[in-house]
């Protein structure tokens, strides 16, 4: 029965996503990359080698969840090369920066979780294993890939109490997610989660994604313009912002203490968005994509409106604030603290585990008002032994917490899924 009612719920939601598409561009992207999926599909596995290079299929949701899974994909690829792989995203936001990526052999959209859909994108595909990351739990793939007899992991899962496998309407779904072959769960939560409906088949491994800025870090490209636009001065990068965090962030900005700029990084990058936030700017500002050598003079603030580059301009940070935490859940704080940046954030931080240990070990501090942004910002800025402490605080727990990858890619092993 509940299965007969998301199959419903999810043919609403494509016939909604096509409506959306008439005015909004995400929705569009949506729509349109999913235009002759299957024929394009077919056309590339027919022209690929697949005699003995067995598919090993990755599915993430968006760029985040990309991010996580790069470390392994890219592992796998070094340590495993006859394995052909196959990337999905569910999201054009994840989709359209990385079909391109070149560690990929296939890169396509996930095509809608139907019953017809499902059955014809397994039998294209007959992967050897699937691999999702964090999240994207889609009944029907799984029911299907379970009854052909496809082992399916999740690396860097995350689970909590308001998930609907842990409610007790939840038990129709809670036996999809007994079949999977394994999990690789970020914490001591999720195990217990888990646990407590009966999934003993489970490794806490940690999160993949701080091998992915570890190596960032370990690689990061010069910015010649940038670096001399923050040359002797302290940097605050403002990274992923949205309206809500400017609201609190642009009073102080207003009345920049002498040596100190701001690069900020909005997390929409569309020329209205861009316009809109420089509108309110009352120092003189730049936008990256017009720097040149002889226009930086007196310039105080940095707006980026390209994407891609915001995790290598932490390094020239002295202080970052991490957007999103008035709104769902804050963005990525684990690129800044890998470069030993103290980081601030809003008060939506609770669901982001690193973030309250962070706040615990003294390397973060949350903010609510524009006057509490001030207060904190101006303590760190101003002391740089205070900076030094939360610095060391923040790459100590990164180092603490790497190894992820390397420890599913053990498990997986063992287990003679690869």
């Amino acid at each position: 029965m509940f299965n007969i009612l998301y199959s419903f719920g999810i043919f609403l939601f494509g016939k909604g996503i096509q409506l959306a598409a008439f005015f909004n561009r995400k929705a569009k992207l949506w729509v349109e990359g999913r235009k002759g999926l299957f024929e394009r599909l077919e056309k590339t596995l027919k022209a690929a080698a697949r005699q003995d290079h067995p598919i090993l299929w990755f599915h993430v949701s968006s760029l985040g969840e990309f991010e996580q899974g790069r470390p392994l994909i890219e592992d796998i690829r070094k340590k495993f090369p006859s394995y052909r792989i196959l990337l999905t995203f569910f999201s054009p936001s994840g989709y359209e920066l990385r079909k391109d990526y070149d560690q990929a052999d296939f890169v396509f959209y996930l095509p809608l979780d139907t019953r017809r859909n499902v059955k014809r994108w397994i039998e294209m595909v007959n992967p050897a294993l699937v691999v999702f990351v964090k999240y994207d739990y889609w009944y029907n793939f799984l029911d299907a890939l379970h009854r052909k007899n496809i082992p399916v992991i999740f690396i860097s899962a995350l689970f909590r109490p308001s998930h609907l496998f842990f409610k007790k309407y939840g038990a129709w779904f809670r036996r999809r997610l007994q079949t999977i072959q394994w999990f690789f769960v970020q914490d001591e939560r999720s195990e217990e989660l888990l646990h407590s409906i009966g999934i003993q088949n489970l490794t806490v491994c940690g999160d993949t994604r701080f091998d992915r800025v570890y190596s960032i870090a370990a690689n990061v490209k010069p910015f010649p313009l940038i670096a001399k636009f923050c040359e002797g001065n302290r940097i605050v990068v403002c990274g992923s912002t949205w309206k809500e965090d400017e609201d609190r962030l642009l009073p102080m900005i207003g009345t920049i203490q002498p040596g100190v700029k701001f690069i900020i990084a909005p997390h929409d990058v569309s020329q209205s968005r861009i316009e809109e936030l420089t509108s309110r700017l009352q120092q003189p500002w730049v936008r990256y994509s017009e720097m040149k050598n002889d226009n930086l003079a007196g310039k105080k603030i940095l707006v980026i409106n390209t994407v891609g580059i915001l995790s290598q301009l932490y390094q020239y940070a002295d202080l970052a604030y991490i957007g999103g935490g008035f709104g769902s859940g804050i963005h990525n704080i684990q690129e800044p603290i890998t470069f030993g940046v103290p980081v601030i954030f809003g008060p939506g931080y609770y669901k982001f585990k690193e973030a309250v240990d962070l706040i615990e070990q003294g390397g973060a501090f949350s903010i609510s008002t524009a006057a509490e942004f001030e207060e904190k910002s101006g303590a760190v800025l101003s002391d740089p032994d205070l900076r030094r402490q939360m610095a060391e605080r923040c790459r100590n727990y990164v180092e603490q917490h790497r190894g992820a990858t390397a420890r599913i890619l053990e498990g997986l092993t063992s287990r003679h899924l690869l």
